[in-house]
């Protein structure tokens, strides 16, 4: 059992940078997979990046080469630093974990909302 919190969100320009955090109750050491997921309104669901508990990284094509995550085990978290920020980018971010490789539950944060307008 684990408790994701976000927080980081906001309103932002286009062009500018945001970074998001995801804290966890408990230690992440043992959970193989956390990440976030971003959904805007009338979209689906969006896998924006993951990163598992031996460094492996992947990210959305609409992100690349300006969004990265990264993972601190000794804090218990997980970050999303964005950059380069567009209009569309523009989402409610969810931070979610699964604890093993090949099992299918997930825990998820209360989301945080990232907006870009001039």
């Amino acid at each position: 059992q684990v408790q994701l919190v976000e927080s980081g969100g906001g309103l932002v320009q286009p062009g500018g940078s945001l970074r998001l955090s995801c804290a966890a109750s408990r230690s992440i050491v043992s959970i193989y997979t956390m990440g976030w997921y971003r959904q805007a309104p009338g979209q689906q669901r969006e896998l924006v990046a993951r990163i598992t508990s031996s460094g492996n990284t992947n990210y959305a094509d609409s992100v690349k080469g300006r969004f990265t995550i990264s993972r601190d085990n000794a804090k218990n978290t997980v970050d999303l630093q964005m950059n380069t920020l567009k209009p569309e980018d523009t989402a409610v971010y969810y931070c979610y974990a699964n604890p093993l490789r090949y099992g299918t539950g997930a825990y998820w944060g209360q989301g945080t909302q990232v907006t870009v307008s001039s």
